[in-house]
């Protein structure tokens, strides 16, 4: 991995996995909370996606 890989790890990614853990172990109802929140996530990305159009086959993924 790169640089730019360990940073991402560091700040996005540990973060997010400490906020669903403390999330699902403060939630009483069986983590229904947390699981909500981690489909919210991915519904959002995926959106995201289609909008850079990264699903799109041989095409530039970067907008610079």
């Amino acid at each position: 991995m790169n640089a730019a890989a360990y940073i991402f790890w560091i700040i996005f990614v540990i973060p997010l996995i400490a906020f669903l853990v403390w999330l699902v172990r403060q939630d009483k109802s069986k983590g229904k909370i947390g699981l909500a929140v981690v489909i919210g996530l991915v519904i959002m990305v995926v959106i995201y996606m289609y909008y850079k159009h990264m699903f799109a086959p041989y095409t530039k993924v970067y907008d610079f």
